[in-house]
């Protein structure tokens, strides 16, 4: 008599996960791949600002700014810490975020002429990179409430006010100046897509502010100063929102015996 083989449960499940096991360990590599894009983004920036061209550097700096804001959204959604777990993710974006949010910003200023010339200029592009080389470093960079621990290397940002408002390498020394001490003071600042404290309300300006800085470089070189005071007023909600959360941290903080 001949008996049918009884098939393992456990293997026929294995081989219907395997599958989609498959499906997610490539929609991972698919975040890593978007997040190293900045890299391609940056080599261009560099391209456009060697031959000169600001505005399509600023253009640059707006998409590496949409693909920075929305990869950790992704890579938490696809769970790419569990199906891709010898990679470390966070590691790359830092490494992107170092190259658009500080090094090419410098390159933009020093090149374009907005620090001055000579000796000085260099000195002065030189300072943001190390205080972003500190910052990017840092363990406590991001604290557990989702914020970030002095001030986040928005150089990219900085430069993009400098070209707008076509400020003088004087004003440019002191805003570069500020910042860079800035980074080394321990004030919280708000992380738009991961901070909760009216989350919603921020992500809504963020858009609106992202529309603005669209808006602005595309009317250089007379950009509206209804747009310039939407986006500055942005930045005001910004450093308020980032004071009172500092300020209700240092409130409930348990006290050091």
């Amino acid at each position: 008599m001949i008996r049918c083989a009884q098939q393992d449960p456990s293997e026929a499940r294995s081989r219907v996960a395997a599958p989609s096991q498959y499906r997610h360990i490539v929609a991972a590599w698919l975040v890593h791949a978007y997040t190293a894009s900045g890299v391609v983004l940056a080599f261009l920036m560099f391209i456009a600002v060697m031959e000169g061209d600001t505005v399509r550097a600023l253009w640059l700096f707006l998409i590496s700014m949409l693909v920075d804001g929305t990869d950790g959204m992704l890579a938490r959604w696809v769970q790419v810490k569990r199906h891709v777990p010898w990679f470390d993710g966070a590691l790359l974006d830092n490494i992107v975020d170092y190259i658009t949010y500080a090094f090419m910003p410098m390159i933009l200023l020093w090149s374009a002429g907005y620090l001055g010339e000579g000796t000085s200029a260099t000195v002065l592009a030189v300072i943001p990179l190390l205080a972003s080389a500190y910052q990017f470093c840092r363990a406590d960079a991001k604290t557990d409430d989702h914020l970030f621990l002095g001030f986040p290397s928005y150089w990219n940002i900085a430069a993009f006010y400098v070209v707008v408002l076509d400020l003088e390498p004087v004003a440019v020394t002191v805003v570069l100046l500020v910042c860079a001490v800035l980074v080394f003071v321990p004030v919280g600042y708000v992380y738009p897509s991961r901070t909760s404290t009216l989350q919603g309300l921020t992500l809504a300006l963020t858009c609106l502010w992202l529309v603005g800085y669209g808006v602005l470089v595309a009317q250089l070189p007379d950009p509206s100063p209804v747009w310039l005071a939407i986006t500055v007023a942005y930045v005001v909600y910004y450093v308020a929102l980032s004071l009172y959360l500092t300020a209700r941290r240092s409130r409930t903080a348990p006290a050091v015996a």
